[in-house]
């Protein structure tokens, strides 16, 4: 990844403004083991007392790797809890990353903290049909499914 993903200059500056990146050797005799780490590129998104919140397995090309990234950082808002935040997370994804493959779990996350703030069904009724007319085909709207049954 140092090749391509780590020196794009968006890549570098989304990682220097969001995460404080440490990178150590899946070798590594405690950290290693400690995260389970059995190949090369994984990516583990830490919360501040050293909790795993999001991992990712293998090479990510620059225009996906953001993307991953806020998705993992929007689940670790979302265990917080932090809804506002983690929607904000979800929402750059939908917006400015719409054709990547972490958009349709943005959606369904996003919706789900939306309903878990508000107690409104909308926002159920909303990743269904929004799953269904952008991602016809996508294992996330299998999940949002039901949803499509609250609608009256």
């Amino acid at each position: 990844m140092d090749a391509v993903a780590y020196i794009d200059p968006a890549v570098v500056s989304f990682v220097n403004q969001t995460v404080i990146p440490v990178r150590t050797p899946a070798s590594d005799p405690e950290l290693g083991s400690r995260y389970k780490v059995k190949w090369t590129p994984t990516l583990l998104l830490l919360d501040a007392d050293g909790v795993e919140q999001y991992r990712t397995l293998g090479f990510y090309p620059p225009h996906e790797l953001i993307p991953s990234l806020l998705l993992g950082i929007g689940q670790a808002k979302f265990n917080l809890p932090d809804r506002p935040a983690a929607c904000d997370c979800f929402g750059e994804i939908i917006g400015q990353y719409p054709d990547s493959p972490q958009a349709p779990e943005a959606i369904y996350l996003n919706g789900v903290a939306r309903y878990i703030e508000s107690h409104d069904v909308a926002n159920l009724i909303g990743i269904y049909d929004r799953l269904a007319a952008a991602y016809p085909a996508d294992p996330w709207l299998t999940r949002a499914d039901p949803y499509r049954l609250l609608k009256k």
